[in-house]
């Protein structure tokens, strides 16, 4: 289970937090200290973890470069980080500074060229970040809307190095909801790359409906919330 469950630490101003469906005005710290979530969770026994620059991801630039070194100095398994990778420079920066992959969604829609270089230059460190609100991708922090389904941007890039793709319910995201395993499903079935789902996980029974589905589950406020005993895994 431990290797099919990616904990999740979301970054505002330095501090681990999690919001409610991206809404900021949701935001619930739960430590001050980040690099210190990412020991527990290395100690614990998990092999990758879900790094996000929230203010990144909003504003295009990363804001926690300092808060998300300490957490690679003290999670010795492999980073995936997103928020605020908007070019080719932040990539090769982050890969530079030790982050084993990058998490890229807005990059790949408004500058399709920029990320497919990345990909070239980087084959297997990129995870396309496909992010779902009624059955459409938004971007940009996840404020702008498109007119593309999930499938549809997925497949634009199948034929390129990436890893494979993180999908995201954002209407699910940190609601403890609990998760509907169809969505990925179909996901799934539409690529051939393999897929990290996202959203609405509440109890180690929402992440069993996923195993088979996908090939990982980010969790995040399932574990803070004391849903998921990570030491009973």
């Amino acid at each position: 289970m431990k290797d099919f469950i990616i904990p999740a630490i979301d970054l505002f101003d330095g501090k681990a937090v999690r919001l409610t469906r991206g809404d900021f005005g949701s935001v619930k710290v739960y430590s001050e200290k980040p690099e210190e979530l990412a020991r527990t969770f290395a100690d614990a026994g998990f092999s990758r973890l879900h790094v996000v620059d929230l203010q990144g991801a909003r504003g295009g630039e990363l804001k926690n470069l300092r808060t998300i070194l300490r957490i690679r100095e003290a999670f010795p398994g492999r980073i995936q980080l997103g928020g605020g990778v908007r070019d080719y420079e932040t990539a090769k920066r982050l890969f530079d500074e030790g982050i084993d992959v990058i998490v890229v969604g807005t990059l790949a829609y408004k500058n399709p060229e920029e990320f497919v270089k990345i990909t070239e230059d980087f084959p297997g460190r990129v995870i396309l970040s496909v992010d779902s609100k009624g059955g459409r991708v938004a971007v940009g922090g996840w404020k702008e809307e498109t007119s593309l389904s999930p499938e549809e941007f997925a497949r634009r890039y199948e034929r390129f190095p990436i890893w494979g793709y993180l999908y995201t319910l954002i209407e699910r995201d940190g609601s403890l909801s609990g998760t509907d395993p169809e969505p990925y499903r179909r996901f799934s079935r539409a690529v051939r790359k393999p897929v990290i789902a996202s959203g609405g996980v509440a109890s180690v029974e929402d992440v069993k409906k996923l195993v088979g589905v996908v090939d990982g589950v980010v969790v995040g406020k399932a574990i803070y919330e004391g849903r998921i005993d990570i030491s009973a895994l």
